[in-house]
Parts: C-alpha cells; structure tokens; sequence
C-alpha cells in the first residue's frame, strides 16, 4: 500500500502492519481485557433510548436493571454500562474513530485523486461512488447483525479469542475465511 504524505510517498508493508495489529491485541488482552466491539453499538442504543425514555434503565439497591433483556441479563452488566458508558470498551470505540481521522490528517487529508473508487469495483461496477457508499453501509449493517447474532464481533471472536488460543477463535477465523473469500470472488468477478 502507498501512503502519499507532504511530497513524499511511504510504502506500508501489510506484514508490518499484521505485527502491529497483533501487537496492540497482545497488549490488550495482557493489560486490560480482550477486545471486542459489537457489543458497544448496542450500548450506544441504550445510551440514545435511555435518553428518549429516562426509565428505559434504572439503578436498584443491587445494580442496574432495564426493561430490556438484552441489557439487563448478566445482573444488569450492559445496563450500568448505559448508565455509565465511559468505560474501557465504549472509550476504545470512539478512539478507533479518532484514530482512523487522525490517520487520513496525518498523511495529508483526502485529495480529490486519493479518494476515486478502487480499481477493482471500477471494473465490476464502474465509476459509481453512492452505490459504493450503499453497498459500504448494508454490508456493515449485515456484519454487525451477523455479530450480534453470533454473540459477538471478529475482533471479539478471531483475533481476541486466538490471542487467547481458544479453540472457539481458531474455528470461527476458519469459517470467516471460508465464507469472505469465495464471497469476494462472487462480487468483484473482475480484476
């Protein structure tokens, strides 16, 4: 991958980049927990719904309680993290949105050749940046459901559950390869 900063181009090698990603796991699950995300949208639903209904969550003389099960299972665990969302987790979920707009400054901002769609969705879709947008938004949409669904995200799953040599993660890394790859040769035919 190459990288333009101020008059300069830098190649990132993904080799690196995988040492590093495994790296900052390591250290994660070494100092503070395993990560995993998907869980902190459904946070952010209870932060906004209990915002709209005051008694969506309530604290009680053991802890915290809501009206919805999801939140209030575990002895009310993601109910007092509504009530009280900086913790580890959530903050981690808004600093990966800090970090990745840090990044796009740091290398110089978006310049208009910067930001033309990929090659290869140019050649199996042409030069259609909205439905890039809309195919972008559905498939997070999908995967996010998926996650929940599965109890929780591929960081949670694949890479922290591997760091942690759980069986668990080692299968579903095998299961999300099996499916993305001949997904990915499905959609993007061309190129």
């Amino acid at each position: 991958m190459n990288v333009k900063g101020k008059g300069e181009t830098i190649t990132l090698n993904w080799k690196i980049g995988g040492v590093l990603l495994g790296l900052v796991f390591f250290g994660a699950v070494l100092l503070v927990k395993p990560i995993g995300v998907s869980t902190q949208f459904v946070i952010l639903d209870g932060i906004i719904a209990d915002a709209v209904n005051p008694e969506f969550v309530t604290q009680t003389d053991d802890g915290y309680s809501s009206t919805n099960v999801y939140l209030a299972k575990s002895n009310g665990k993601y109910a007092k993290h509504v009530s009280n969302p900086l913790n580890y987790s959530f903050v981690f979920v808004l600093a990966m949105a800090a970090g990745a707009f840090l990044s796009v400054k740091a290398r110089g901002g978006l310049e208009p050749e910067e930001s033309k769609l990929p090659k290869i969705w140019r050649e199996n879709y042409g030069d259609t940046p909205w439905a890039r947008y809309a195919v972008a938004l559905l498939g997070g949409f999908v995967a996010l459901y998926g996650a929940r669904l599965a109890g929780g995200c591929t960081s949670g799953h694949m890479m922290s559950g591997m760091m942690q040599t759980a069986l668990s993660g080692y299968i579903f890394a095998a299961g999300a390869f099996a499916a993305a790859i001949p997904t990915a040769m499905l959609v993007f035919r061309k190129g």
